[in-house]
């Protein structure tokens, strides 16, 4: 069996060492998962994350003219979080997009007949608006929330 970089592999852990795993793929070939491509977050000790005889899904990453072979288990984790993600069903409905952007449009069409003007005037109440909320909610949590007993 030829390996390709791209394919999706289950193999076993024959091996740990301090800067990866060595993988025995199904047709007896082997390949390293170096410490990098073992999980998304932080690896400081691969055997927390191994163990040897683990069955585990790799991603090939490169295939070398010296046969060498670069695995990943992150990237194989990736890819089938990704999959996942596109087999779901996809949403019906006029209003898919995020509030923010609805919200965005919907400024934009009210104001479209506005002159500059009136756009200013709005945009200053708006601001006014928006400040008077912003020290209302600091007034009182001005010295720490306590007021001092004379």
């Amino acid at each position: 069996m030829q390996i390709e970089e791209g394919a999706i592999l289950r193999g076993k852990v024959s091996g740990l060492a301090a800067f990866g795993a060595f993988v025995e793929l199904e047709d007896g070939k082997t390949g390293l998962v170096h410490i990098s491509e073992v999980s998304s977050e932080y690896v400081d000790d691969i055997s927390k994350h191994l163990t040897m005889g683990q069955s585990i899904k790799v991603k090939v990453i490169s295939v070398d003219e010296k046969g060498k072979i670069s695995l990943s288990i992150k990237k194989a984790t990736e890819e089938k979080a990704r999959k996942k993600r596109e087999d779901r069903p996809k949403k019906s409905g006029a209003l898919q997009g995020a509030p923010e952007v609805f919200e965005f449009s919907h400024k934009r069409r009210e104001m479209e007949g506005m002159s500059f003007e009136d756009k200013l005037l709005k945009f200053k109440q708006d601001s006014d608006e928006k400040i008077q909320d912003l020290k209302r909610n600091t007034e009182g949590k001005r010295n720490g929330g306590y007021k001092r007993a004379y």
